[in-house]
């Protein structure tokens, strides 16, 4: 059956005037003169052999035909930009840029990335690392990964995993009796760096010892090397537990204080729009991050925590 269709142009026209209401807002958003508006309206309501407006010299009104044509429309406009979206990013190799923590890049996302790379051979996954605020028009990052309190705004913004900040150290540090309790940390080597979300100051500030000066103190400038000089037994550290996660279930790093004082944050999956490749990887975040969550569970019953401490 041959399909009686009227022209595009004159369609796209009309839906972008009957939303706003206003033939020069319509030029404005599709780029072209009001004149074309006026024009290619004129068109579509000879084609139907209706008025969609009703037009005076002080407004411009849209007809009871108008308004029932334009809902119709608006829906089939939709439909059609959803396919062919679609269809365009099966059509060729898609690139997926990512932008996230160095830390987080290289003890949890390098690790796994892989499962997703297997599901999805036609995406080619760009990785960046950063703590910076996020600006996806300056840097140009499909995705940014970041930890925070809240939602950033001005983007779709979703967690997918729940940090914990919690000390932890080598196993020797507690075998041989030198951490027994927080008040043992005045014997200890505290290790820091520059880019920690929650400082010493503020987790014995938490657990009532504000003024506990430890035996000596160890500085970084990223938090990769501070968890590296506490996994070499060099002090005890201040870092989200699910980083350090495999290295506490094999035994080699411990929590010796469980989660007292401990700061709760989420980590978010930005992004600036919602495209299928973006999606799909932000549910793959999504999925790893429940995984992740659930061995942590698992290991803090074996330890003795209760059911809440994660």
């Amino acid at each position: 059956m041959t399909r009686k269709l009227p022209s595009l142009n004159a369609v796209r026209a009309f839906e972008a005037a009957g939303r706003h209401v206003s033939f020069t807002k319509a030029a404005q958003e599709l780029s072209v003169t009001h004149g074309a508006v006026s024009r290619q309206v004129a068109l579509l309501e000879e084609w139907l052999g209706t008025p969609l407006f009703k037009r005076t010299p002080s407004q411009l009104l849209l007809s009871d035909a108008g308004r029932s044509y334009l809902v119709e429309v608006t829906a089939v406009l939709d439909r059609l930009a959803v396919a062919s979206m679609h269809v365009a990013d099966q059509a060729s190799p898609t690139a997926l840029h990512i932008s996230a923590p160095p830390t987080f890049t290289m003890r949890w996302l390098i690790p796994r990335v892989s499962g997703f790379q297997r599901k999805h051979l036609d995406v080619d996954l760009r990785m960046t690392t950063s703590l910076a605020p996020v600006n996806f028009q300056e840097h140009g990052y499909d995705i940014a990964i970041r930890g925070a309190h809240e939602a950033l705004g001005g983007c779709i913004s979703k967690p997918f995993m729940t940090e914990l900040v919690v000390p932890l150290c080598h196993s020797d540090l507690l075998d041989n009796g030198r951490l027994r309790e927080p008040a043992d940390l005045a014997q200890c080597t505290l290790i820091s760096y520059a880019t920690e979300p929650y400082a010493w100051s503020d987790w014995l500030q938490a657990i009532g010892q504000p003024q506990l000066r430890p035996a000596a103190q160890l500085k970084f400038e990223q938090m990769f090397f501070a968890l590296q000089a506490a996994t070499e037994g060099l002090g005890v550290v201040l870092v989200p537990l699910f980083l350090a996660i495999d290295d506490v279930i094999a035994g080699n790093l411990r929590a010796p204080f469980g989660r007292l004082g401990a700061m709760r944050r989420r980590y978010f999956a930005n992004a600036p729009k919602n495209s299928f490749v973006i999606d799909a990887f932000t549910e793959w975040l999504l999925r790893e991050g429940r995984d992740t969550e659930q061995a942590m569970l698992e290991w803090a019953s074996q330890a003795g925590w209760s059911e809440h401490s994660l």
